[in-house]
């Protein structure tokens, strides 16, 4: 009896493992549609940027209360991770939008979402979650696939300004792995701590504003439409999905199951916007995900064949 109630037990943390991937990836569709959303909005980086943390703002305020009264308050600690995330994603989505601007949709969100390999090793150094050596070897490879993305090598590379777009997108990176370590090493309220972190943003962005280019406080219709609606969709429902995975799964496949946002946002910056990357720019992005595809894998392999009988940690909520 004993064997087959530990057996049922082991049973209920996979399907719960299963259930936390399967929340993190349709947090990933949702926020795939955030820079085509950004490009019909026809607002400023700095604009769109404050707007979309703005909007969020009492959604996420009344999700957070529902939570506290289901939950208890948020803890002092997660608090404190929630404020500092705050402070990081507000530079991801200044540098991130200037991306857009400068490479377009699609190209972006691949480029934002190198943070893959930042998180996998920041996440060694945190929290001793060793990345294979497959990922170490595929380093060098994708920065080889970001250098094809930045039209030195291209005379016909998309975007107003490839190599500048790179450098945006790369900044980006930085500030979107220290966010979403934050935000896992946090507290488990994870609409709490969305709702500091995206308040903590807003202020920030529009403090920072006029250094990123400038915000209009006044955008006309229909750019409040597309603003709204990036703040209800990707940052409130998408990263309340995120946020909610994140404490509850491995850092770095936290990370590979993102890569669903930037191939689909791909796939509808070519179908909505028009977008046509150039050949090398596109071989570039093929590099970039088949790179993160085999250095993320390994770990889940080598964890399967080491230690084949634990399971994957979770909480109750």
């Amino acid at each position: 009896m004993k064997g087959i109630s530990t057996i049922g037990m082991r049973g209920d943390s996979v399907s719960a493992h299963r259930r936390f991937i399967l929340i993190a990836v349709a947090g990933a569709l949702i926020i795939s549609t955030s820079a085509p959303l950004v490009r019909l909005s026809e607002v400023s980086p700095a604009t769109s940027a404050l707007f979309r943390c703005a909007y969020a703002v009492p959604p996420m305020i009344l999700l957070a209360w529902l939570e506290r009264r289901r939950r208890g308050p948020m803890p002092r600690r997660g608090m404190l991770f929630a404020w500092a995330a705050g402070v990081l994603f507000a530079f991801d989505l200044l540098f991130w939008h200037h991306t857009i601007r400068f490479v377009g949709a699609g190209l972006a969100t691949v480029l934002g979402n190198l943070q893959v390999f930042i998180v996998a090793f920041a996440a060694w150094a945190l929290f001793r979650e060793r990345p294979s050596r497959r990922l170490m070897a595929a380093t060098p490879v994708v920065f080889g696939g970001v250098v094809l993305i930045s039209g030195v090598f291209d005379g016909a590379a998309y975007g107003s300004d490839p190599l500048l777009g790179v450098a945006a997108g790369a900044a980006t990176s930085i500030a979107y792995a220290g966010f979403l370590l934050l935000m896992k090493g946090g507290s488990d309220h994870a609409a709490g701590s969305l709702a500091h972190a995206t308040a903590v943003a807003t202020a920030l962005i529009a403090l920072l504003s006029p250094v990123f280019g400038g915000a209009d406080l006044m955008p006309s219709w229909p750019a409040h439409g597309w603003l709204l609606l990036l703040a209800l969709g990707p940052q409130v429902a998408g990263w309340v999905l995120i946020s909610y995975s994140l404490p509850r799964q491995p850092a770095a496949l936290t990370a590979l199951l993102l890569l669903i946002q930037p191939m689909t946002t791909m796939a509808l910056s070519t179908a909505v916007l028009g977008e046509r990357p150039s050949l090398l720019q596109l071989a570039g992005c093929a590099v970039i995900v088949v790179g993160v595809l085999y250095g993320s894998r390994r770990d889940q392999d080598r964890a399967e064949v080491e230690q084949p009988e634990q399971v994957p940690k979770t909480s109750t909520v």
